[in-house]
C-alpha cells in the first residue's frame, strides 16, 4: 500500500581521513557554539536577512458544530494550476512565498555552503563510481544492473547463459533521462520467452508513470505507450498480453486494471478489475510458478486476491476469499496448493494451504500455526524449500524448511542490532537462497546459502571508498526503554569507539512509527559523516510500527496514536538521563509520517530537542484528512481515523501539529518537502512553517528547503539526492558549532 513512507538513504559507500581517531575537537567545539555562525533569526536580521512573512487570507472550515480556523489554506494548488503554463494570481503568490522561503534558508546557511561542498563530496567519494550489482539468474539470462563514472543513471543489462557471454543493454537509463530535471523508472518485466521488456518512467515525480514496450531482438520501440499507470505490467504467458495497474488521475489511487494486447489501439484495453470502494488500491502480479496472474485489492486492515490461469489471460477471474474486515492475505502458489499467509485468528500470522481447486476459507488449513511471541512477516518457495521470513524481539530471522519435513533451522547472525531480509531469488528450482545481511556497522552484504550443504557464501559486499574504514572503529548496542505506560522500547545506537557518554555528546535521534512498517538498524555511510564528528545515532522502534510484532502498530495508531510520539519522547529522555546526551545537544529526524511524529513532539516537549530536521512531513493531518479528493486519504482512514467521526475529528485535533502550534519555544527547525509531491503535498510544511513563524517564542531558526522539481523522494539520479543530505547535516553541525 502506498502510505506517506519516508526513510534515510542507507545504501552509499564510506570514506574516513582519519579512522583510528575520535573526533575530540568535534566534541568540543559542539560545546561551545562558535559566533560566527548564524544560528539564532537575531543574528540573521543584524545581516538585515529578514524571515518571509507570508500573507494571512482568513478561512474557515465548519464541522461538528466547530471552527477549524486556518489563514494559509490560500498556499494550497491543484495540479492544473501548477502545471499551467501560464500561473494565475494564486499559483503565482504561492510561487513567491515557495522561492521566498529558498532565498531566506539559503542564506541562513550561506556561510555553509563550503561545507556543504565538503559533505557532498565526502559523502558520494564513498560511492564505487562504475558499480555492478550481484547477477541474478532467471530463465536462462544472468540480469543485473551497473553504474559507469560521471552518470547519475543505472544501465540494465543482460547475458545469455554465462556472465562470459556478450552484455545487452535493456534500459540505458542515462540516455533515457537526458533533457529531464527528474527521471525515475518503476517496474520492468520481460515478456516468458524473453523477446519483449515493458516498463514505466516517471518523469515529474508524482509517482505516475508511462508505460513503454521495447523489442529486445531488434531495440525497436512499439507505439503502445500507457500514461498515468503505477509503473509495471505483467506478463501472461501468451508473450502478447499483460495486465497493468491505472491510477486515478486526482487521487492518484491505483484503482483499475487493465488488459492490454500489443499492437493494438490503448483506447481499446479491458478494464478487466475495478475497485469501487475508495478505501482500497489494487494492483496485479504472477505467482512465482508463473501459473497465475493475481489481482490483489487492498486497504490498510483488509485484503482480496482474485487470480486467472496466465495461459488463458481472457479467463474469468476467481476470488480466492472475499475480503472481510481486519482479514487481511497474502497468496503463494506451489504445485497443487495455494499457500496463503494470513491473519485470521491469528494477530501476527500465519502460514496456510489449501486446494487450488477449493481456494476458499472453510477450506484452509494449517502449515505454520500462529505464535503470540513471532511476527510471521512473508515467505520465499522454492522446489525443495520453504523460506520463511520472521520477527521477534524486533529482529529479522530467516528459517529454511524443506517440504519433506526433515529440516528445519534458522539462519544464524552475531550482532546486537541487524536486519537480515530475503534477496531476490526469481528460479523456483534454485538450489541455494540469496539473502541480505547489514548492521549499524556492517555494509550491506549479499549472501547465498546452499540448501544442501548449509554453506554459506559472501557475494557482494558493500565497499566503502576513500579510507580505512574498520567496523572495529564503532560500537552498536541495542537497548530497551521502558516507556510512561510500561511498554519496553527498542532503540538501536551506534557511535564511534572511544567516544565518553558524559552527556556532552550531539546525538540525532529517528524514528518513523507508522502504518507498521519496521525500521530496521541498517548501515550507512552517509551517516559516517555524523559519526566521525561526534555524533551519535539513534533509532528508536516506536509504536506504530510493527518491530515487536502486530500488537506494536496497533498499540500506535486511530485512538492509540499518542503511543507512538510518547514512546519517542521518553527514548529521547532516556538518552538524556543516561548520558548519551543532553537537551543542548539532542537532536532529531524524521519524514513523511515520521515528520508528522517530530511536528507532534515538538508541541508536546518544545524543548527537550535543540534541533529538529523534518523531511516531508505530514503536519496538516485534519485538512488532509477531510478532503477526500487528496492523494493517500481514503485509502487512510484505518490509520488515523475519518474526521468527520467526531470522536476521530477530537483525537486527531488533540495531535495534529499544524492545529497544535502555540506560543511555545521551538527546536530549531528545518524543514524540507518537494513541489511535485504526490504523497504529502508542499502547502503541508510551508503553512506548517508560516504558522511555527506566527507563533514561536525566541529566536529560533525555522528554515525550509522547497525542491521546485521534485517530489516525495527528493531528487532522482545516484548522487543528487546527496546534496540535500549534506545541507541537513551542515545544519546540524552548525547547531553544534562543527565547521569541518
Amino acid at each position: 500500500m502506498l502510505s506517506r513512507l519516508y526513510i534515510i538513504a542507507t545504501v552509499v559507500l564510506f570514506s574516513c581521513s582519519e579512522p583510528s581517531e575520535v573526533s575530540n575537537k568535534s566534541m568540543s567545539d559542539s560545546t561551545n557554539l562558535n559566533t560566527s555562525l548564524s544560528t539564532s533569526e537575531q543574528e540573521l536580521a543584524s545581516r538585515n536577512i529578514i524571515a518571509p512573512d507570508a500573507k494571512i487570507v482568513p478561512h474557515t472550515t465548519e464541522i461538528h458544530g466547530k471552527s477549524i480556523h486556518d489563514d494559509y489554506f490560500w498556499m494550497r494548488l491543484s495540479d492544473e494550476q501548477k502545471s499551467a503554463s501560464t500561473p494565475d494570481d494564486q499559483t503565482q503568490d504561492v510561487l513567491d512565498y515557495l522561492n521566498a522561503e529558498n532565498k531566506y534558508k539559503e542564506s541562513a546557511l550561506e556561510h555553509t555552503k563550503e561545507f556543504q561542498n565538503k559533505l557532498y563530496d565526502e559523502i558520494v567519494g564513498r560511492i564505487v563510481k562504475d558499480d555492478e550489482s550481484v547477477p541474478v539468474f532467471y530463465r536462462g539470462y544472468w540480469y543485473y544492473s551497473r553504474f559507469e563514472k560521471g552518470k547519475e543513471y543505472a544501465f540494465h543489462c543482460r547475458k545469455k547463459d554465462t556472465m562470459k557471454g556478450e552484455e545487452e543493454i535493456l534500459l540505458d537509463e542515462p540516455a533515457l533521462a537526458k533533457g529531464h530535471s527528474y527521471f525515475a523508472v518503476g517496474g520492468s518485466s520481460v515478456s516468458p520467452n524473453n523477446d519483449l521488456l515493458v516498463y514505466g518512467i516517471d518523469t515529474v515525480s508524482r509517482r505516475q508513470y508511462t508505460l513503454r514496450v521495447k523489442n529486445l531482438a531488434t531495440g525497436v520501440m512499439f507505439e503502445d505507450v500507457i500514461p498515468e499507470t503505477t509503473g509495471g505490467a505483467v506478463w501472461a504467458n501468451d508473450n502478447k498480453t499483460f495486465f497493468y495497474t491505472k491510477k486515478d488521475p486526482v487521487t492518484l489511487r491505483s484503482y483499475r486494471i487493465y488488459k492490454h494486447i500489443l499492437g493494438t489501439n490503448v483506447s481499446d484495453d479491458e478494464v478487466v478489475y475495478e475497485e469501487t470502494d475508495d478505501t482500497f488500491n489494487v494492483g496485479v502480479g504472477k505467482s512465482k510458478s508463473e501459473r497465475f496472474i493475481m489481482i490483489g485489492s487492498h486497504s490498510t486492515l483488509s485484503s482480496e486476491t482474485r487470480y486467472i490461469d496466465a495461459n488463458n489471460p481472457d479467463s474469468e477471474w476467481t476470488v480466492i476469499s472475499p475480503r472481510e474486515e481486519d482479514h487481511e492475505y497474502h497468496v503463494s502458489h506451489y504445485g497443487d496448493y495455494f499457500y496463503i499467509q494470513t491473519n485470521a485468528d491469528a494477530k501476527n500470522f500465519k502460514l496456510v494451504k489449501t486446494s487450488i481447486k477449493t481456494p476458499s476459507r472453510e477450506n484452509w488449513e494449517d502449515v505454520i500455526p500462529h505464535r503470540d511471541n513471532v511476527l510471521f512477516e512473508g515467505t520465499e518457495i522454492f522446489e525443495k524449500y520453504l523460506v520463511i521470513e520472521e520477527r521477534k524481539d524486533g529482529l529479522t530471522a530467516i528459517r529454511i524448511k524443506s517440504w519433506d519435513g526433515a529440516e528445519d533451522y534458522y539462519l544464524e547472525f552475531n550482532d546486537p542490532a541487524y536486519m537480515t531480509y530475503v534477496g531476490t531469488n526469481p528460479d523456483f528450482k534454485a538450489t541455494k537462497l540469496r539473502f541480505g545481511y547489514t548492521s549499524l556497522t556492517t555494509p550491506h552484504t549479499t549472501f547465498e546459502h546452499d540448501f544442501s550443504d548449509k554453506s554459506r557464501t559472501l557475494l557482494k559486499q558493500q565497499k566503502v571508498l576513500g579510507g580505512d574504514f574498520d567496523p572495529a572503529n564503532y560500537i552498536s548496542e541495542r537497548i530497551m526503554v521502558e516507556a510512561r505506560d510500561g511498554a519496553k522500547v527498542p532503540v538501536s545506537i551506534v557511535y564511534r569507539k572511544g567516544i565518553k557518554l558524559d552527556g556532552s555528546n550531539p546525538l540525532l535521534l529517528y524514528a518513523y512509527g507508522s502504518y507498521g512498517y519496521s525500521i530496521d538498524p541498517g548501515f550507512s555511510t552517509t551517516r559516517l559523516s555524523l559519526l566521525d564528528r561526534g555524533f551519535i545515532f539513534a533509532m528508536a522502534h516506536i509504536r506504530g510500527g510493527s518491530e515487536m510484532g502486530r500488537h506494536w502498530y496497533e498499540d500506535g495508531k486511530l485512538f492509540k496514536k499518542m503511543n507512538t510520539f510518547n514512546d519517542f519522547i521518553d527514548c529521547g529522555k532516556h538518552l538524556v538521563t543516561n548520558n548519551y546526551t543532553s537537551p543542548d545537544h539532542l537532536y532529531a529526524m524524521g519524514g513523511s509520517a515520521g515528520g508528522l511524529l517530530l511536528g507532534a513532539v515538538m508541541n508536546l516537549e518544545p524543548e527537550l530537542f535543540n534541533g529538529i530536521v523534518a523531511a516531508v512531513p505530514f503536519v496538516d493531518v485534519i485538512n488532509t484528512m477531510l478532503d477526500e479528493s487528496i492523494p493517500l486519504t481514503t485509502g487512510e482512514f484505518d490509520e488515523w481515523g475519518n474526521p468527520k467521526n467526531p470522536d476521530y475529528f477530537d483525537y486527531i485535533m488533540s495531535y495534529s501539529p499544524y492545529d497544535n502550534v502555540a506560543e511555545l519555544k521551538y527546536p530549531h527547525t528545518l524543514i524540507t518537502t518537494g513541489y511535485w509531491d504526490s504523497q504529502v503535498q508542499y502547502w503541508e510544511p510551508a503553512k506548517w512553517i508560516a504558522k511555527l513563524r506566527d507563533k514561536k517564542q525566541g529566536d529560533h531558526l525555522i528554515l525550509m528547503h522547497c525542491n521546485m522539481e521534485t517530489g516525495h523522494g527528493g531528487a532522482s539520479g545516484r548522487f543528487a539526492r546527496f546534496k540535500e543530505t549534506a545541507m541537513e547535516y551542515a545544519f546540524l553541525f552548525m547547531l553544534e558549532g562543527i565547521e569541518k
